[in-house]
Parts: structure tokens; C-alpha cells; sequence
């Protein structure tokens, strides 16, 4: 997991391109400047970060960040980042979103297949845990076919080439990087366009420790898929009474546990329903009273 690259799309509204970049440049340094019709900021270690516009957003003073390529201990800076577009007025609203990308470059057939059968699993727990909208859902999230399932399911394919058939129901030798197979909460065509596995259906927001908490999220099941020998893709049936308990012991099937995990658990866990630390109703058995017979009670 910490060994995996990534990168984040943040999009905002409030600011200009400008402005964004320059928050940003109080951070990683290096120059800011404007390109074609955004802006970029070479940092100091000569990581290129954007402020690109994104005609999806409202408002006309809006930017989407772009990072560069980040690795594991780059997390502090990129909270720093987040903490700093705040500081300069960048909001979120409906219009916005939170793309996570994770490096596919170990991914093959099999690893694929293992990562979209992990998240058909728990999709309906995961979209509720990330609290996303069903109007995303709908449009630029859309969740896992069932045709896609039945394809993936039927070929079991071994290689990049039987994956793709599977994706899009076809070989598709040429993707484009606007196929419309890219609005999905899974987007597998961005592996297919530049080797790259993203997640599309996080909320927007500028909580430092929530986007910490959600490339965590997205780089431990990227990490789950890559070490799994098999895995199900049998969807679980959605508990909301019990849900906030079975995305926990998922979060801990993928390996966040203990100290590191411990912000990231809370944010991921608090759109959900129940305890974290049982499932279903609690029954103290220490003064739980015995209940008589239905016969006993009858005689007496």
C-alpha cells in the first residue's frame, strides 16, 4: 500500500485558476504560471501541480487541482495543499467532486479482476459510507454493471487484452479518454488510456484529513486486489442498522488498523448507521435475565 503512487483531483469553487495556483505555490513552492487556459506550478522539486478549468462546476470562478504523480509520505503535503486552498476561500458544493487515481502499473488480468469483484461486493456499503450523491450515481458514478459482471464472470480473463473485451463489451484497441465507460464510481477506462485506476465517487470537500482518509482508502484496496489469491464478487446485501460496524471490519479486512488508520476510519465511518463495535442490538449478558419458559409461566 505505502508503495503505490497516486494522484488527486480536487475540484473547487470561489477562486479563479489564479489564485488557486498561488495557494498552492505557498506550499510546494517553485513558480506559478499560466497555461493554455489554466494555470501550473512547478514546485521546487519540479513536480508540476495544475489548476485546470472543468466545465462541470458552477460558478465561473472555479479550478480543478490536478497533482502531479505523489508518493505515500507525500500525504502531509498534500493535506498542507488542501489546508491552504481553504485558507484562501476555495469551497466545495454539489457541483464538485474528488477523483483519486492509483498508480496500475502492477495491475494485470487477474489483479483487475480481483479489485472489481471486491468493490462489487461492498459497492452499496462504499457509496454509503462515501455519502455520494445519487445524482452522481446516476450520471458520473455510475456503480458496476451487472452486464459488466456477467462478462467478467463468463471470459475469466487472463490477460489486458480479455479484460478489455469484458470493460467494454468489446476489443477496444483505441480507448479514448471521454469514453463514456469513465462515469463510473470504477473507472477502469483510465487504465486502459494511461495506466491508471480511479475512483470517482468520493464527495468534494477541503478536510485535509478526509482527503487523507480517502486516497488511504483507495490505496489499500488497490493494494487488497494486487495480494488477493481470489476473491467473490457476490454482492452483500446493505444493512444500514448495521452498516457503520460492517464497513469497519471491511476497513480492517483491507488492513487499516490500528494508529495510522485511526482519523481515516472515523471519516470513512460517519455517514453510516449502527456501532462500530457490534453488530446489530447489544445485550449486556452480565444482567441479562433468564426468560421463563412459555410452559412454567402458563402453570403458575
Amino acid at each position: 500500500m505505502r508503495s503505490l503512487n497516486y494522484g488527486v483531483e480536487i475540484e473547487t469553487v470561489g477562486l479563479d485558476k489564479d489564485a488557486v495556483a498561488r495557494a498552492i505555490q505557498r506550499v510546494v513552492g517553485g513558480e506559478a504560471r499560466p497555461n493554455g487556459s489554466g494555470w501550473e506550478v512547478v514546485a521546487a522539486d519540479g513536480r508540476v501541480w495544475r489548476a485546470v478549468p472543468d466545465g462541470s462546476l458552477s460558478g465561473c470562478r472555479n479550478a480543478e487541482v490536478v497533482t502531479p504523480i505523489l508518493a505515500y509520505s507525500d500525504l502531509e503535503t498534500l493535506q498542507e495543499v488542501v489546508r491552504a486552498l481553504r485558507a484562501a476561500g476555495a469551497r466545495t458544493d454539489d457541483s464538485c467532486g474528488i477523483h483519486v487515481h492509483v498508480d496500475g502499473a502492477r495491475f494485470d488480468a487477474k489483479t483487475l479482476t480481483n479489485l472489481v469483484r471486491i468493490v462489487h461486493k461492498q459497492e452499496r456499503l462504499i457509496e454509503a459510507a462515501l455519502g455520494t450523491q445519487r445524482r452522481r450515481l446516476e450520471r458520473y458514478c455510475r456503480p458496476i454493471s451487472a452486464e459488466f459482471m456477467a462478462r467478467l464472470d463468463a471470459a475469466r480473463p487472463t490477460t489486458l487484452e480479455g479484460f478489455n473485451t469484458a470493460w467494454y463489451g468489446y476489443h477496444n484497441r483505441r480507448p479514448a479518454r471521454y469514453d463514456s465507460s469513465r462515469y463510473a464510481g470504477l473507472n477502469l477506462n483510465s487504465f486502459f488510456v494511461r495506466r491508471t485506476i480511479e475512483i470517482r465517487a468520493f464527495e468534494a470537500t477541503l478536510h485535509a484529513g478526509k482527503v487523507k482518509a480517502y486516497v488511504q482508502f483507495v490505496l489499500a484496496l488497490a493494494a487488497k486486489a494486487l495480494n488477493a489469491k481470489s476473491t467473490s464478487g457476490k454482492r452483500r446485501e446493505y444493512n444500514a442498522e448495521t452498516s457503520k460496524y460492517d464497513f469497519r471490519v471491511f476497513l480492517l479486512g483491507l488492513g487499516m488498523i490500528g494508529d495510522e488508520f485511526a482519523t481515516a476510519r472515523k471519516h470513512l465511518l460517519d455517514h453510516l448507521g449502527g456501532s462500530s463495535a457490534w453488530k446489530g442490538e447489544r445485550r449486556d449478558r452480565r444482567t441479562a435475565l433468564p426468560t421463563a419458559p412459555v410452559e412454567a409461566t402458563a402453570s403458575a
